[in-house]
């Protein structure tokens, strides 16, 4: 039997006896990321990288000089899985700053999640200059929407293989992990005690987006379905939505086509600045 299932068999049996008990074993398992290392092709970038810490504690990589760009890595994620728009971002100008997100990296913390990573970005873009844009990356960029809500400020926001609502990522890693129903639905009541929100607030269609945005999303994504970016898009007005064909969760960040779009509303964004100045 694989881990997962046996995982899935204990809870679907304890889990009716003592759901309380093993939702709070679930819950600190959903919180609580690996520390992964990073691959070979991420090692030039991260010797580029000038290490910089922000209050807080709070870690982060910084490469070239401009205007700031501010990137938010996904779940057991990293700062130089972004390599390859990094460089173009740099190249045209800007310059880059790529958090280590709580309890990842050498950010401190043990636990993360999507509420703790928009705050990340709130103490960030209060040390940083104006932001020219904020990139998130899956539940970075779940957490760079939400981060717009509790007042974040940016130019511009690129949404990346983000899921539209934090209810759904609850439920799938319940269903995942095999909690019957009273576990599952204490698994999510003590989730939203842990972050001091309630699970159906954190939904993009409650928000309110302002900011001119890309939404990118590969159709062979399996870790987040694409139609969860077309929600995104029917919420947020001023959006445009990238819908490459391959990609997967991954490798979508070093998409040439995510790369163009992304300089292309920076472009937009400086077009407009000066058209009012």
């Amino acid at each position: 039997m694989s881990s997962l299932g046996w995982v899935r068999g204990v809870n679907g049996t304890l889990g009716r006896i003592a759901p309380s008990t093993v939702a709070a074993k679930m819950r600190l398992v959903f919180t609580t990321p690996r520390t992964l290392p990073p691959r070979e092709w991420e090692l030039p970038l991260l010797g580029r990288a000038e290490r910089v810490t922000l209050r807080f504690g709070l870690s982060a990589l910084r490469w070239g000089s401009g205007p700031t760009v501010l990137l938010m890595h996904g779940w057991e994620g990293r700062p130089t899985q972004f390599a390859s728009l990094i460089d173009a971002l740099v190249a045209a100008g800007y310059s880059v700053v790529a958090l280590d997100g709580p309890g990842h990296g050498r950010s401190p913390g043990h636990e993360a999640h999507v509420v703790l990573f928009a705050r990340a970005l709130l103490e960030a873009s209060a040390e940083l200059p104006p932001l020219r844009a904020v990139i998130g990356h899956s539940m970075g960029g779940a957490s760079a929407l939400l981060a717009t809500q509790m007042g974040l400020r940016c130019e511009t926001l690129v949404s990346i293989a983000a899921p539209s609502r934090i209810i759904g990522v609850l439920r799938g890693f319940a269903r995942m992990v095999g909690l019957p129903p009273l576990a599952r639905s204490s698994f999510i009541r003590q989730f939203e005690e842990k972050v001091g929100m309630a699970a159906s607030a954190l939904d993009v269609s409650r928000y309110e987006l302002n900011m001119p945005g890309l939404i990118v999303h590969a159709e062979d994504d399996t870790m987040v379905p694409f139609s969860e970016s077309e929600l995104i898009h029917e919420a947020w007005f001023d959006s445009r939505l990238l819908r490459l064909k391959e990609g997967g969760h991954q490798r979508v960040l070093a998409d040439p086509k995510l790369i163009d779009g992304v300089l292309a509303l920076l472009a937009g964004s400086e077009h407009a600045r000066r058209q009012s100045a």
